[in-house]
This record gives structure tokens, sequence and C-alpha cells, in this order.
């Protein structure tokens, strides 16, 4: 299955709608950033996302039981800066936030390296360990919940890519090595048993691997299954463990089936549907300007603008990401691959005029040539005769778009 790792609200909308069509359990994730117990860079606890997904689900329809939520690279990242022991602390915090909350599947990841640890990064037993202590706050919390609630399913790992892609990209990722697999299978059960969550071990499904993918600022790295063959035949038979493969945003139809079928079953996308939102905002935008730049009484939203303006504004979520003349990163906050503006849609100022320009497009029939030029995403739409839901369902039906690649490569049939 996908697993769509993202807090935007015309995303988790999208994937709603997607999941009904289909007739399929939706997971939905979280990053320790998006969504921590102080509130992320959404604003959101772990408990708040599970009620705006919950909501958004039962208005759409969509049945709780084929919804499941994770919690995606839970662990020290977000307070890596701070020493070991005070970031431990704090993602031992938000696992529980999580469970507690009714995330189902926690990947833990403790792969990243914090103040004290060596430049290098923590070596394997060290991730490990700190994984099982992890892994022991989301026992002790489910312990808490009410008897009969299903205890949380864990993904593991060591060779985790850097959340929402790497910072620069210069050459294609190597895969994991196949003696690495068996290697980290075996520190991990150790460490669990050490911890005391032995129990918990046969609840792991899943191991998140290097299968060689990846995308930066302007350059996709391809899936090649040649690189791969032995990796995806050395998956042990116990615990029963599928791959999890993170970073896979931009991946052509038929490397995303190629890489299910080589037993990287759950398939993590996330930047590319927020960088399908954008894509639809900036072509509306177009549209919005064809239609109303000669009618003085009607104020033309200026979402660009207030995006570029709170990027400016503050530059942390960017800045070490984009480099070189003015003009390229100008480019890169824009249309990178990162898709680093992501982080910027929640500006009270970007809101209001996103607010504005959906207004404007729905009080006016658009022409569909118009949607022909800049969307043609909705062009195909109103051309099979189905009802058109505005400028919000023309976003997501863009971001469906890529949403239907990978429902199709996880053998979803409608």
């Amino acid at each position: 299955m996908y697993a769509v790792c993202s807090a935007h609200p015309s995303v988790i909308a999208a994937a709603i709608q997607q999941a009904i069509e289909d007739g399929s359990v939706l997971l939905v994730e979280s990053t320790s950033s998006q969504v921590n117990q102080f509130g992320g860079y959404t604003g959101q606890t772990p408990d708040q996302f599970a009620k705006v997904v919950d909501s958004a689900a039962v208005r759409a329809g969509l049945p709780s039981e084929r919804v499941l939520l994770g919690g995606d690279h839970l662990g020290p990242y977000p307070w890596r800066e701070q020493a070991s022991d005070a970031a431990l602390q704090k993602a031992c915090e938000l696992v529980r936030c999580c469970v507690l909350a009714g995330y189902g599947k926690i990947h833990l990841d403790a792969s990243m390296a914090c103040a004290d640890d060596e430049k290098d990064g923590p070596d394997e037993r060290t991730i490990a360990r700190r994984a099982a202590i992890l892994c022991r706050a989301a026992e002790s919390a489910h312990a808490d919940l009410p008897a009969g609630s299903a205890p949380p399913l864990y993904v593991i790992g060591t060779e985790v890519p850097v959340p929402g892609g790497e910072s620069a990209v210069g050459r294609p990722p190597v895969a994991t090595p196949v003696a690495n697999v068996q290697h980290s299978l075996e520190a991990f059960r150790a460490v669990f048993e050490e911890q005391g969550v032995s129990p918990a071990w046969e609840r792991v499904i899943g191991m998140v691997v290097q299968p060689g993918v990846e995308f930066g600022d302007s350059v996709i790295f391809d899936y090649d299954r040649q690189k791969v063959t032995a990796l995806s035949s050395a998956l042990p038979e116990h615990p029963a463990l599928a791959y999890e493969a993170h970073s896979t945003d931009y991946q052509s139809p038929t490397a995303l089936q190629q890489m299910v079928e080589d037993h990287f079953a759950i398939l993590k996308v996330g930047p590319w549907l927020t960088f399908a939102f954008r894509e639809a905002v900036f072509a509306l935008s177009a549209i919005e300007r064809e239609l109303f730049a000669s009618r003085k009484a009607v104020r033309i939203s200026q979402v660009r603008e207030a995006l570029e303006a709170a990027m400016l504004h503050n530059p942390t979520h960017w800045r070490s990401y984009y480099h070189g003349t003015e003009d390229e990163e100008r480019l890169a906050r824009f249309y990178s691959y990162s898709d680093r503006c992501r982080y910027y849609w929640v500006d009270a100022t970007v809101q209001e005029e996103l607010a504005r320009l959906r207004d404007n497009l729905d009080s006016c029939a658009v022409p569909p040539q118009l949607w022909s030029q800049y969307l043609p995403s909705q062009y195909e739409v109103i051309r099979s005769a189905r009802p058109s839901r505005g400028a919000e369902g023309a976003i997501q039906e863009h971001i469906r778009s890529v949403l239907r690649v990978y429902a199709a490569a996880c053998g979803v049939r409608r």
C-alpha cells in the first residue's frame, strides 16, 4: 500500500476521495516535524491531527475502519540539535502521544545524529537501542488504552533517508547491501529483548532500506531494479517483513510498480503531493488573472506574492536546501522537487490569499478552454461529464492524478 505522508488539508481530502473511489484502506502518516506534542510546523498535536483526519473522513463518507494513521520518522529528528538523552526523551513523549491518539503504525527512527553524537552519527547498535526505547514508550502507552485496543505495528531500520528528501544530492544513493539487512535485524532483535519489548518484535511489519531512489532540488534518481535484485530476495521468514520505501516521490508508474513487485510493499509519498497542490494553485492563479484582469471591481488574489514574502521572512525551512544565484534560489523556492514551500501554506496571509483565489474562481464559470490551457486534469473531469467541485475540487483532482499512480502500482482495482 502507499502511505500519504502529509498533513496538508487538501492532500488529505484528496486521499480520502481516492480511497472511497478505490474501495481501499487509506494510510495517512504525519512526520515528527509536521505534528508533535509541541505542534510541529503545522501547529497540530497528534491528537489534533487524528481528529482532523477522522472528521474529514466522516464528512466524506469513508468508514473509520478504512483509515489507518501512522507516525513517520518518529524519533529525535526535530530535537537533533540537543543532546541525545534530551532529544530521546522528547521523542518518547511524541511516540506516546501518537499511540494514545490512535496511530496504529509507528516508524521508529533513531538514525539521525544528535548534538553529542560522533560526526558520522550513531552506530547501528545505538540506533537500534534508541529505537527499542521508543518502542517501549509506545508499548507503555498502548497499555493505557482501553482493553481490546489493537496494539501498534512497527517499522524499523538504520539506513533511513532524511525526512522530506536529501538536502544535497549529487549522485544516486547506494542501495542497501544485502548483508546489512540481516545484521540490522539481529541488532534490533537483541535490543528489543534487552529493553523488555520482545512481544513487540512480532509486530514489526516493515524495514526501511535504501532502494536507490531519491530526489533533490532539481534531480530525480530513478529506480533500477537490477541494482536491488539480491536485496529484494533477502527478506527473512521471521518476522514476516516487507520493505518500506521512502522518498519514492516523482518515480515513474513503471518504477513504482516494479518496486512493489520487488517487495517494497509500502511506498511513502509526501512532497510530490504538495508539489501537485502548488502546481494546481499556480494554475488557478493564472486562470484567475485571465478572467479578472480587466475587472476593476474584483481584487485578484496574490498567492504567489504572499508565499514568496512568507518564505523570505522566515527562511528556516529552505535556506540550507537551496543554493545558487538569486534567480536560482527564487526558482527553487517555487519549483524545487524538494518542495520546501510546503512549510509555508499555513501562513495566515497565504491562507487569506488562497481563500480569495477560491472565492474569485467559484464566483463564475471557468471556460473549458482555460482548464485545458492551465489545468488539464480538471479539463478531463469536465470532458467526462463528471461534476465539478469548484476551485478546491480542481486542486484535489490534480493531487489525485498523483495518487492514482500509486494506487495502480499497489494493485488497487476499481
